[in-house]
């Protein structure tokens, strides 16, 4: 995480004259009270939530970094953790996510960075789910529903088990989305051919298969999902 420092003209000139402690000096509790929470690295902010810098050292040590501390469960965060720290990790690490979608499901998920804001806790897991959320006729969110998980790498996911939440909710339409735990989003030929089959028995059932997303994770210019979609195969 970058770090952005705003200090005040008063401040700077305070410490020009040598009035002042130099930012280093100052603590990470100080520095964020006094700059904000852009002030602080992501290993600051977790060490603010753990508490003890040596529980944290052995955190990174295990995990090696904080987007692989991000997959972990709760169970391993208890290998190093008291239930507490483990409870803070969880939530601090999952708070923005949450937000994001939170304020994505409150409109419609006619767009496919709205389904992906949506889903993001799914960047997470470790194995392939496979979800369908459901839409009223104006293609805002009904409920979610986690159809399959398969192994590592391969779901096994059946048209059946898709179209059971739909018609059980009555849903006016949905989209299709699972995740790669690699983060690579792009479609395998499976992901195509289920694609094409869920399309097939939604045009039968006269409900709208708004989309198929796949979540993966942000890589460079990647926005971080696929939308069969946008890139013209539904």
């Amino acid at each position: 995480m970058s770090q952005h420092i705003f200090r005040s003209s008063v401040e700077l000139q305070n410490t020009r004259e040598g009035g002042l402690k130099t930012l280093a000096s100052f603590s990470v509790r100080e520095r964020l009270a006094r700059y904000g929470s852009s002030a602080l690295s992501g290993v600051e902010h977790l060490r603010l939530l753990v508490g003890r810098d040596s529980a944290v050292d052995t955190l990174l040590g295990h995990f090696g970094s904080l987007k692989e501390l991000e997959r972990a469960s709760f169970q391993e965060l208890r290998q190093f953790l008291t239930r507490r720290e483990a409870e803070a990790v969880i939530a601090g690490l999952s708070m923005w996510s949450v937000v994001d979608t939170e304020e994505a499901l409150s409109g419609p998920l006619d767009k496919a960075e709205a389904v992906y804001r949506a889903n993001l806790e799914m960047r997470c897991f470790r194995q392939e789910v496979v979800r369908v959320v459901l839409l009223d006729v104006q293609n805002c969110w009904i409920t979610s529903v986690d159809v399959c998980k398969g192994t590592l790498d391969e779901s096994l996911a059946h048209p059946r088990d898709i179209f059971r939440p739909v018609i059980v909710h009555a849903a006016a339409g949905f989209v299709l989305v699972h995740n790669h735990p690699s983060g690579d989003a792009r479609p395998s030929a499976a992901d195509v051919r289920l694609t094409q089959r869920v399309v097939k028995g939604a045009r039968v059932l006269a409900v709208k298969c708004l989309d198929h997303v796949i979540v993966g994770r942000r890589i460079r210019k990647h926005p971080g999902y696929f939308s069969f979609q946008e890139g013209g195969l539904l």
